[in-house]
């Protein structure tokens, strides 16, 4: 056994913020009265109110640590276009990682600044629904699940 690497690893993960799994995570359903589109969102996670986003309803949240961040927002979408319309309108960034482009939704995903960016909107009546979650690329595994309860539970 290599006890210099041994604590090395145990040194290097105590630094590293604990992110809470999902089954002791608290979740709790966020609504946008407004429109009606609603996500299951970690309340014990997400913890700071930072107010709504520019351009659309809804809100954003941080960790206590402001190392990621949820916005849950419902974006105008008067020419009802499709999903794949309105993301080529939005000019995503180039070098997309992940992408799922369906007749009801899309989903993007992407590394910038050491940071991965999520973001999945579903199409409503009227408005693009949209969860986007970033949170540091070195935590990953930790947010993987997090990440896909937020998605599937995104609903218009």
């Amino acid at each position: 056994m290599r006890v210099p690497h041994l604590c090395a690893a145990i040194v290097a993960l105590s630094f590293v913020p604990v992110l809470a799994v999902a089954g002791d995570t608290e979740w709790r359903r966020y609504v946008i009265a407004s429109t009606g589109t609603s996500v299951d969102m970690p309340v014990s996670i997400f913890t700071v109110d930072a107010g709504p986003p520019e351009g659309g309803t809804g809100r954003r949240f941080f960790t206590d640590d402001r190392r990621a961040d949820l916005t849950v927002q419902s974006v105008p979408n008067a020419q009802n276009d499709s999903p794949a319309s309105f993301l080529a309108k939005m000019r995503p960034p180039a070098g997309i990682i992940y992408r799922r482009i369906t007749s009801d939704f899309f989903v993007v995903s992407s590394i910038r600044k050491e940071r991965i960016w999520y973001n999945r909107c579903n199409r409503g009546n009227g408005t693009l629904n949209c969860v986007m979650i970033n949170y540091p690329v070195s935590e990953k595994r930790q947010w993987d699940d997090v990440v896909t309860r937020i998605s599937h539970t995104l609903r218009s």
